[in-house]
């Protein structure tokens, strides 16, 4: 208790403290507090009068605030009035305006069955009675207006659905294709996983494929995306709802068949462009988009049968302008993508049910006429080729330069391998150029087939026909004319028979390449085989042809320029010098057959031999030539061959001039038919002409001076030789 007692009084202590520390500020507050009050009160007095004069001022705004309220209460309550009406109560000039004509069909129904029936005593409920069929029909007539605006609309449209289902078929193919050609290289991933990126993507390698996919992975649109069928529906449910439904049915067909007309009319200069193409595919398909959508969207406005209908018709006029079309094409580039084009359009419409066989046989038909631009275009490659040639055997200075030639042409050859640089290959530069654009229109021929659904077997035999009719028809063609030409002479010749050599040769590589590219073996049954061993031997036989006609003409030439003395009394012994230049004419191009294979060489230098021996032949029977000496008969034919083959070019020749040389008629006339006769060459007609020659020059005292000088009877030997030689033509030909 006592400490209890001296804590209290140390707590007074500090009271007692702390109220003296304060006790003069609360002296000054109070003192301040009484200062105010007087100034408090003239405020009270203020306040109370302005709240007054404030109050006495806005009585007026409030009165009008009431009436603010009470009015909107009321506009509230007529709103929500009207709402209710509108449910309870037939509003069919409303629906009718706000487009929601079944619901005004039904409210006039529920009139016509319900409402009206009750209060039929009214006079207004019959003025409604007989307004109700105007009203139907206004519904008809607006809903009809929808419609062809509808029609109108999806004209315009057609367009754009066509490009985005032609689109999103494109896609998917790319995407069939991508994913075959991962399967093929023998991924055991898919190629395409759940994120949208491949295989290859994940590798870090962004693909084409994988850009495809991107594009594919956007929001899929469809017809219904990108028109509003709504008037379709509409119309279709209120004519079924007033019984109509046929007339319906029949004006929509009837609408959409005049459109289909329309949309299959193509532009006049459509086949210019790839452009003009595209929008002609375009406007087709998203007519036909259309018309799936509505037939699977309705139930029995458009028919399968109806759709079928239209699309063969349809299929029809496609088929028909594409041909014709088509044929004005003479860009290879420009028919590859006509292609392209028809093969996503089939691929779409296929996509949707619609039967396009037809249509990849027209391709067939497109892709013969993609071959005759292909090879119209490698006609004019092959004439510049030819052109530009040099018609020399290549020259390589290197190594280098070698493997640069045979890696654009197969050729092998041990002997010139061995040979020292430089050295000649035998072909000249157009061989490896005509071999590398054989290869390249292969491929421009493969990329026709490609996408064309058939199997590896089929396009195969596509290739190999394509190139034969290359080979055989453009090339041959090339090769025919360039030989005709007149400035293409024996030198350029014989190296035109070694190239196709070469190029025959080389066949059986552009059969392996073929092979390569389609994996058909050439051993399959229906193979194709390459026709190019003809077209290079038909040419090179042309060429050989050429070589003679080109000799024989030279030769003619050389007699051309014979000048002889028919009379003169005695030979000197020599040649005409005409002859003498032929021979050495024929030697130095003899020398040039050398390069050439096979027997053409010594082929030619008979025929030239022949013809020579033909041509003396005729000259000595002229029939301008009116008299003859012996002494000119004795220059000899062509000195320097070697060998009884030449020699026997001359054989009739020889036996005539030895007859007449030797003037042995008695062995001739005795042994005349005998198979071991010594003149069995020597024709009795032939003998005949040239003995009335110089029986025509005896006349005029200027022959055989040699018989002259022994005895004249030699004469009458002439004659009597002459009656027996008739008598012996004219037996062959009672014989004959």
């Amino acid at each position: 208790m006592e400490k209890l007692d001296a804590r209290i009084r140390n707590h007074d202590r500090e009271i007692e403290k702390m109220c003296n520390f304060h006790h003069q500020g609360f002296v000054d507050a109070i003192t301040e507090l009484l200062k105010v009050r007087a100034d408090a009160e003239k405020l009270m007095v203020q306040v109370t009068d302005t709240n007054r004069r404030l109050q006495d001022a806005g009585r007026e705004v409030t009165a009008q605030m009431e009436e603010v309220i009470r009015c909107r209460v009321q506009q509230r309550n007529m709103a929500t009035t009207v709402e209710k009406l509108q449910l309870c109560i037939p509003g069919q000039a409303l629906d009718i305006h706000t487009h929601i004509y079944y619901a005004a069909l039904k409210t006039m129904e529920q009139l016509e069955n319900i409402y009206i029936p009750r209060v039929s005593h009214y006079r207004f409920c019959q003025i409604m009675a007989e307004t109700l069929p105007k009203l139907r029909e206004e519904i008809k007539d607006i809903s009809m207006s929808d419609l062809k605006d509808f029609l109108e609309s999806i004209r315009k449209h057609s367009d754009k659905i066509g490009e985005t289902a032609m689109r999103q078929a494109q896609q998917h193919r790319t995407f069939n294709s991508a994913v075959q050609k991962q399967a093929s290289m023998g991924f055991p991933k898919p190629l395409y996983t759940l994120n949208g990126r491949t295989s290859t993507q994940q590798n870090g390698l962004d693909t084409e494929e994988g850009a495809d996919e991107d594009d594919a992975d956007e929001e899929v649109l469809t017809a219904q995306d990108l028109v509003d069928f709504s008037p379709v529906y509409r119309c279709l449910h209120i004519y079924t709802v007033l019984g109509d439904r046929e007339t319906f049915e029949n004006y929509y067909r009837k609408q959409r068949k005049k459109q289909a007309r329309l949309v299959l009319q193509p532009q006049s200069n459509m086949h210019e462009t790839v452009e003009g193409y595209r929008k002609y595919f375009n406007q087709i398909v998203g007519f036909f988009v259309v018309e799936d959508h509505i037939l699977h969207a309705t139930q029995g406005l458009v028919t399968r049968a109806f759709t079928d209908e239209l699309w063969n018709m349809a299929l029809s006029k496609i088929i028909a302008v594409l041909r014709t079309h088509s044929s004005y094409c003479s860009d290879p580039d420009l028919v590859l993508e006509l292609k392209n084009l028809i093969v996503i359009f089939a691929d779409t419409l296929q996509g949707y049910g619609f039967p396009v066989n037809r249509l990849f046989d027209l391709l067939f038909e497109i892709r013969d006429q993609y071959n005759e631009t292909l090879l119209k275009k490698w006609a004019l490659v092959f004439r510049e080729i030819f052109e530009l040639d040099n018609y020399s055997p290549i020259p390589v200075e290197n190594e280098e330069e070698y493997r640069s030639v045979i890696s654009r042409f197969p050729f092998h050859d041990a002997e010139i391998e061995k040979q020292q640089f430089p050295k000649k290959l035998p072909m000249s530069q157009s061989v490896p150029q005509i071999y590398i654009q054989v290869k390249e229109f292969i491929y421009a021929s493969l990329k026709f087939s490609e996408s064309l659904h058939r199997s590896s077997t089929e396009i195969d035999d596509m290739l190999r026909k394509s190139t034969n009719l290359l080979l055989t028809r453009t090339l041959s063609g090339c090769l025919q004319n360039l030989i005709k030409k007149p400035h293409i002479g024996l030198t350029e010749l014989v190296q035109i028979i070694i190239n196709t050599t070469h190029l025959e040769q080389a066949c059986k590589y552009l059969e392996d390449f073929i092979t390569n590219i389609t994996n058909v073996s050439p051993e399959t049954v229906h193979t194709t085989r390459l026709y190019g061993l003809s077209t290079f031997k038909d040419a090179r036989h042309a060429a050989e042809g050429e070589i003679y006609t080109k000799l024989n003409q030279k030769i003619d030439e050389f007699i051309q320029l014979a000048d002889y003395e028919w009379g003169m009394a005695e030979s000197d012994g020599r040649a005409s010098g005409y002859l003498m230049d032929l021979i050495n004419f024929l030697r130095s191009t003899f020398q040039v057959f050398t390069h050439l294979p096979g027997k053409v060489a010594q082929t030619a230098c008979m025929s030239a031999c022949k013809h020579l021996a033909t041509s003396l032949m005729q000259m000595l029977l002229d029939t301008e030539l009116k008299q003859i000496t012996a002494s000119e008969m004795t220059s000899e034919p062509v000195p320097g061959f070697q060998g009884d083959t030449l020699q026997l070019a001359f054989i009739d020749l020889r036996q005539l001039l030895d007859l007449f040389m030797v003037w042995d008629w008695s062995t001739y006339l005795a042994d005349y038919g005998q198979p071991t006769s010594k003149y069995l060459r020597v024709n009795p007609s032939t003998a005949l002409a040239l003995l009335e020659k110089m029986k025509d020059t005896g006349k005029k005292n200027n022959i055989f001076s040699q018989f002259r000088k022994n005895d004249r009877d030699k004469q009458k030997l002439i004659e009597t030789v002459v009656k027996q030689l008739r008598s012996l033509v004219n037996g062959m030909s009672q014989h004959s």
